[in-house]
Order: C-alpha cells, then sequence, then structure tokens
C-alpha cells in the first residue's frame, strides 16, 4: 500500500510523529497505527497526557530545571547544599546526574550551548539567571564556600560554553571546576553509564 492510500488523518498523525527526534517514516507509520489500534479510551488518555504536560510544565524560577510549580523538588529540598551548582545543558541531564544519588548540591540548566553556526548566543541561553543566583549566593556566603561545577557535553560548543561562563564568573572569587570527563569527546550526559559519571564528577578538575 502506497503511504498515498492512507487517509488524511492517519498521515497527519504520522507526520507529527515523524517531526520527533530519532523518528524515521516507517517508526512513524508504526506509531501511527499503533494508536489507532487503541481501545478509545486509552487514546484519549494519551491525547490528554500530552496536552497536560503542555500545560503543566514550565520552568523553576531558581534553576531553570522544568518544574510543575514555581520551585521544583531538588531546588526546594532543605538537604541540598545551595553553595554547589552544577551547569548543564538541559533538563535530561539533570537527571542523568540525580540518579547517582551521590551528588548533593543544586543545578542550573542551560537550555543550550553557545553555538554561532546554529545562531545560538549566550543571551539565549539561561546564563543571565545564573549570574543573578550567583550574586545572591556571594551576599550570604564568602567566596570559597561556593563552588559551581561546569557540567557541559564534552563537545566543541559544550567546551566553549564551559570557558564562556568561567570567565563571565571569574570576577566573583568562587571555586569553577570542569567535569573530568573519563569519556570520549562528543558524548552526552544523558547516555553515559552511571559509573563513569561518578568518576567524572569525583574528579572534576579546578578552572
Amino acid at each position: 500500500m502506497s503511504e498515498s492510500s492512507y487517509t488524511p488523518s492517519l498521515e497527519r498523525l504520522a507526520q507529527h510523529f515523524r517531526s520527533l527526534p530519532g523518528v524515521g517514516k516507517k517508526s512513524a507509520y508504526r506509531m501511527a497505527f499503533a494508536v489507532l489500534d487503541m481501545p478509545q479510551e486509552k487514546a484519549l488518555s494519551f491525547a490528554n497526557a500530552i496536552t497536560e504536560a503542555k500545560n503543566s510544565v514550565k520552568t523553576c524560577s531558581v534553576c531553570q530545571n522544568i518544574s510543575e510549580d514555581d520551585i521544583c523538588r531538588v531546588c526546594a529540598d532543605q538537604n541540598r547544599d545551595e553553595k554547589l551548582i552544577c551547569i548543564v545543558e538541559n533538563p535530561r541531564d539533570v537527571g542523568a546526574i540525580f540518579r547517582l544519588n551521590e551528588y548533593k548540591g543544586l543545578f542550573h540548566v542551560l537550555h543550550g550551548v553557545i553555538s554561532p553556526l546554529d545562531g545560538k548566543t549566550p543571551e539565549m541561553l539561561k546564563i543571565k539567571e545564573l549570574v543573578s543566583r550567583i550574586t545572591s549566593l556571594c551576599q550570604k556566603y564568602s567566596e570559597d564556600e561556593i563552588e559551581v561545577i561546569l557540567a557541559t557535553n564534552a563537545s566543541v560548543e559544550g567546551e566553549a560554553t564551559a570557558m564562556y561562563i568561567a570567565k563571565l564568573l571569574s570576577p566573583f572569587g568562587i571555586k569553577i571546576s570542569r567535569l573530568a570527563y573519563g569519556m570520549p569527546v562528543g558524548a552526552d550526559l544523558e547516555y553515559t553509564d552511571e559509573v563513569t559519571l561518578y568518576k567524572a564528577i569525583e574528579g572534576r578538575t579546578k578552572l
């Protein structure tokens, strides 16, 4: 059966699935048919879950991670060390480090990296919010008590972003460290095994 023989509604559904990262043409049609095979109640629940997530999820006012409240559960945890901030590219990286159960500090999500070729400038990232956080922390604690861990990915853009932030924060006099990557250049945090990621955090180096 050719693609053109499918119904318009099925074609539209498949196209939406195909627009997702990593989903090819065959997978998109397989997902579309899977939805058609769902009972009506399950299909409506699936659609409602998408709508609910889109309407409910926002960014934490402190760390910029995804949250359904003004302050996410990590930032709201009084047992975590607010003087230790791990800077990551996206919310998925927060999950990767959080699952270690070894890191006891907070996070700051940039929502991307500096990439001139892609038109991504520093102003488009959550860097201004980071500077504001550090400014507030320096008013509460001495500079030698505060540490920022730069945990952007080991890519050209990730390294450039880390160096930009390190230079920007250097006047504060706080400790700035970089993950000691025991992983290949170009690897993403979210796909790194937990042992390697734990070793990287433990062996972070000062910039």
